[in-house]
């Protein structure tokens, strides 16, 4: 066992127990799913930060930079920092004015119960392939660090993660998210100053990445318009209404804090997601060529850092994976249980509604266990959570916090139409399956009023 698996084994634990000290403090289930709506600027800001860092940000993009360079397609990670400012921007203080628990509440307030277990069955799919992609970033991370095979180490990662979800909540991944967000934050730029320093210095640094050919900002380089639009509007777009960073919104003290914390965890994403790019562009120079692209971070982080830095990046990275697949566990557990299993079955201990939300959890994480030991890729998991059915979701929600348009039966038809287009999109070949879902949902919008106004 190494020194470093060590470190990072004794991290992981603190982490669990951190989660177990937490959970003595859950009485409700408005604790465990949105953290008693108490977070603060900082607890708010770093929350947000942090679940939105997650795998492919740091495995997923670099690896993809590593291979292909920078092109007008490389949308990570401006894209999804972007994304954060726009909630900060038109959504935060709508969601947090609705007092909601569940994304899937704002449909059963504007059109109905049947509409809201509809939405609940669709959201949570996207949530268990973004579960699935930090449990393999996890896996790669226990491997990088250990001589552990990675399907190994993958259900390892799995493992932990579950017990660290289910005994915590929302709450106990907020109060850790500062401490990891110090942790990442300082890991990656030890690890950028390292290799800096062992490149040669900041213009030796900047003359290679000029140099590797792989920076090319023409529009011919990234392909056909509207493939760079695809690339582009699936972050922006596609994950501006997911219910991962609206748990986070909601479990504000204030609008106010809500709006802000979106701000400023939408630039501190840039900022800090701006190294793994920098780092993917000496990876050739730093490894030369590695047949598994997605331990290029770890490889150089092992190889250029003292233990004892490498570990704070080990740590770090493991942050980052553990507060996105802490939310995405959780948003798919509270769908199930707050939306679907406790109205169903006439739930109304306290009590009982944690239980069945920590069951959620358990029964979540062992299909994205699954998920990730079948998938291409940590990006390829992220870019399928991001698009599947979320046009649909981002035209019902856009109409249904700013306007008074729409009915049960034209909510539904966008939701499940949507999902439809973008399936069928990807299944034949459409080059471009999430703009075309866009476009059929904001469409079927317009057929369902108007269908609404005849049979008025």
């Amino acid at each position: 066992m190494t020194p470093t698996l060590v470190a990072l084994l004794i991290f992981l634990v603190l982490q669990l127990g951190i989660g177990m000290w937490i959970s003595k403090r859950i009485a409700t289930e408005s604790d465990y799913l949105v953290g008693g709506r108490q977070l603060g600027y900082l607890l708010a800001t770093f929350s947000i930060f942090a679940t939105w860092f997650g795998a492919e940000t740091v495995i997923g993009s670099s690896a993809a930079i590593y291979q292909e360079g920078i092109t007008l397609a490389s949308a990570e990670p401006f894209a999804y920092g972007l994304c954060l400012i726009l909630m900060g921007a038109f959504l935060a203080k709508p969601f947090w004015d609705r007092g909601l628990t569940t994304l899937a509440d704002l449909f059963r307030q504007r059109f109905g119960v049947r509409v809201e277990r509809l939405a609940a069955v669709l959201l949570i799919p996207s949530s268990v392939l973004w579960a699935a992609a930090q449990v393999r970033a996890f896996g790669q991370v226990i491997a990088s660090a250990s001589t552990i095979e990675v399907d190994a180490a993958i259900a390892m990662a799995a493992f932990f993660t579950v017990g660290y979800t289910a005994y915590g909540g929302l709450l106990a991944d907020a109060v850790t998210d500062v401490l990891q967000g110090a942790i990442l934050s300082t890991g990656l730029i030890a690890m950028l100053i390292a290799v800096i320093w062992k490149v040669g210095g900041p213009v030796e640094a900047v003359h290679i990445i000029a140099t590797t050919g792989k920076i090319n900002l023409l529009p011919s380089a990234a392909g056909p318009w509207y493939a760079t639009l695809e690339t582009w509007a699936i972050p922006v777009f596609g994950s501006l209404a997911l219910a991962e960073v609206f748990s986070r919104v909601i479990a504000t003290r204030s609008r106010t804090v809500a709006q802000r914390s979106s701000f400023a965890a939408g630039g501190l994403y840039i900022a800090i997601g701006s190294i793994p790019v920098v780092i993917a562009l000496l990876g050739t120079h730093l490894v030369g060529t590695i047949a598994e692209p997605e331990q290029l971070l770890p490889m150089v982080a092992r190889d250029h850092l003292p233990t004892v830095f490498f570990a704070i990046f080990a740590g770090g990275l493991v942050s980052a994976i553990l507060s996105t697949v802490d939310s995405t566990l959780l948003v798919a557990s509270g769908l199930l249980s707050h939306n679907l299993v406790v109205p169903i079955a006439r739930i109304t201990d306290e009590t009982m509604k944690v239980r069945v939300a920590r069951l959620g959890v358990v029964s979540f994480g062992l299909i994205a266990y699954a998920l990730a030991l079948n998938a291409e890729g940590v990006f390829a998991l992220v870019e399928q959570a991001s698009a599947f059915g979320s046009a649909g979701l981002l035209v019902t929600v856009l109409f249904a916090l700013f306007t008074p348009w729409g009915s049960p039966r034209t909510a539904s038809i966008t939701l499940v139409g949507g999902i439809a287009v973008y399936v069928l999109g990807s299944v034949t070949g459409v080059p471009t399956p999430f703009l075309a879902s866009l476009g059929a949902s904001i469409l079927l919008w317009g057929i369902g009023c108007a269908m609404d106004s005849a049979a008025s």
